[in-house]
């Protein structure tokens, strides 16, 4: 039978999750959601030692966490709208992560523009920037006069340009780190599955006391008990909240991004301008090797069980920014690469009518409701403080014990000293390195010397696509395109090129025949034309 998880079948994955879990108390932990909240979570409690469990009902980071913009930062926004503590623990997050993770989590530098009359200025940054930094400990931002600005950032708008700041945050392979976490947590004996739904809770004396859960391959339902049930489903929360105390507090909000190939929109760095429709922050940033354009911010009016996609307004919005910043380009929607789209869980608790969607907080909130700890909201860069506090509600003696000393703490496992070949050149090295730590030297060793290219047009190697395939629970051919690897967004047309090889690997992989090929194959054709595409009709795929 085809391995899935680790050296385990999926029907070994699923026998382990009841055997814990099917008598009381169960497990310590039991998580709903695979995202980077449920993969945080799962690996806290793991180090605290706790007996966990994460279910995701589609595939590892399949929601926002795949599609996020991408950044590991203190957001500035945040810190100009008087949320101080947000941006402080944000920082102070991403530099443990860009310590503790390098090669997947790295320092990019951020450019902001500054013209005539426009807001903010070179000083008002400056200060913000300024707080920024004392939370980071180091000094991280400097102002550039016009003609050294415009060295930094060739071909920008230069008409009323006075000059620009650098500073620094960071970015990572959200989907990836995701992966990292889950990783890391199986290795020292927690279990994660994805595809596996939670149908609804299991009650004892009006407290939580499980799941029943569903694996959507198998059609198989079954309860499962566990001391403490987190639920970590990001946008999805309200739905077992409901269960527990009838409210909802979740404000889905869509954020969506244009892809080009780096040589049609090149910037070395990320550069942060104010839209001049609306004077939001929009950022164009280097990301695999490909620019990424985001982000918008909408309430999402689309069914949540179905992948987000970006509208037409949205491109028009995008691709304006581009051409306003750098008309010497003439971008054009035929330029694009792909397109994705990302549903933030953004808690609303006001009372009053809807704020304009920027204006939300992004801090997190945890609720705890008949036993149910629940979290809405919170950031990419904070899961671990999110981690925390969510199991503060569970075992806050276990965790104070933990922490209480002032030692360094970390999620990752020490990633040992691979056999890099001598053809992989030292940013490949770190590249593997940040995104598979401790079992970096397994994957090297399991791979062939062809398998050391890159995948034309990425920096993804043909040896991650087959280890994925092999060994990071691949059930579905867009979990390997779309998650495992980006070659989904990265390449024309999904990767239609590639398709040959692709096909092969997943043949030997995952012990697809002709028909299961040709049936996961056209299911990712038709879910890329919807989601990852440029909405026009008039632009013929060839996926044709």
């Amino acid at each position: 039978m085809t391995l899935y998880w680790r050296g385990k079948t999926r029907d070994e994955l699923w026998a382990q999750l009841l055997e814990t879990g099917k008598r009381e108390p169960g497990w310590d932990t039991l998580i709903v959601g695979g995202g980077i909240t449920g993969a945080g979570l799962l690996s806290e409690a793991t180090a605290l030692g706790l007996e966990s469990a994460l279910v995701e009902q589609r595939d590892f980071a399949w929601g926002t966490s795949s599609r996020s913009s991408k950044m590991i930062h203190g957001g500035l926004r945040y810190l100009a709208s008087g949320d101080f503590r947000l941006s402080r623990d944000s920082v102070k997050e991403r530099n443990r992560l860009l310590e503790e993770l390098p090669g997947l989590v790295d320092p990019l530098g951020f450019l902001f523009s500054h013209y005539h009359h426009k807001y903010p200025g070179p000083v008002s940054l400056n200060m913000l920037l300024s707080i920024y930094d004392l939370f980071a400990g180091q000094w991280n931002h400097h102002y550039f006069r016009r003609s050294q600005y415009l060295m930094m950032a060739p071909g920008i708008q230069e008409k009323g340009l006075r000059g620009g700041t650098r500073f620094v945050d960071a970015v990572t392979d959200d989907a990836r780190l995701v992966l990292r976490l889950i990783q890391e947590a199986t290795l020292k004996g927690a279990l994660a599955m994805n595809y596996v739904q939670a149908r609804g809770l299991l009650l004892y004396k009006g407290k939580t006391c499980g799941l029943v859960v569903r694996d959507t391959i198998t059609g198989a339902e079954a309860e499962v008990f566990a001391k403490g049930v987190i639920n970590a489903a990001g946008v999805w929360v309200d739905r077992l909240r409901k269960e527990a105390s009838g409210r909802s507090h979740i404000r889905p909000l869509r954020g969506s991004h244009l892809v080009f190939p780096f040589w049609q929109l090149p910037v070395a760095q990320s550069i942060t301008l104010m839209h001049p429709w609306d004077r939001r922050p929009v950022f164009i940033f280097p990301w695999e090797g490909a620019t990424v354009v985001g982000t918008t911010d909408l309430d999402h009016q689309q069914d949540l069980d179905a992948d987000p996609h970006i509208t037409q307004e949205e491109l028009a919005y995008l691709l304006a920014i581009v051409n306003h910043q750098f008309p010497s380009l003439a971008i054009k929607k035929e330029d694009i690469l792909s397109t994705y789209s990302g549903v933030r869980p953004v808690v609303h608790l006001r009372k009053r009518r809807k704020i304009d969607p920027s204006k939300e907080k992004r801090d997190h909130t945890i609720w705890v409701e008949k036993g149910l700890i629940s979290i809405g909201g919170g950031k990419l860069t904070t899961f671990r403080i999110i981690a925390h506090d969510a199991l503060k509600e569970l075992v806050p003696d276990r965790l104070e014990a933990k922490y209480s000393q002032k030692k360094k703490t970390t999620t990752r496992t020490p990633s040992g000293q691979a056999p890099f070949p001598k053809t992989l050149g030292p940013l490949l090295r770190r590249r593997l390195s940040g995104r598979y730590g401790s079992l970096c030297p397994e994957l090297l060793a399991s791979t062939s010397a062809d398998e050391l290219e890159r995948i034309p047009g990425t920096d993804t190697l043909w040896a991650e696509l087959r280890w994925a395939a092999r060994s990071e629970g691949v059930v579905h051919l867009e979990d390997l395109l779309l998650r495992r690897t980006r070659v989904g967004i990265l390449l024309k047309d999904g990767g239609l090129h590639q398709l040959d090889r692709i096909k092969s690997v997943c043949q030997q992989e995952l012990g697809w025949d002709e028909n299961q090929w040709e049936k996961e194959w056209v299911a990712y054709r038709d879910l890329w034309r919807q989601c990852y595409s440029v909405p026009n009709p008039v632009l013929k795929s060839k996926l044709d």
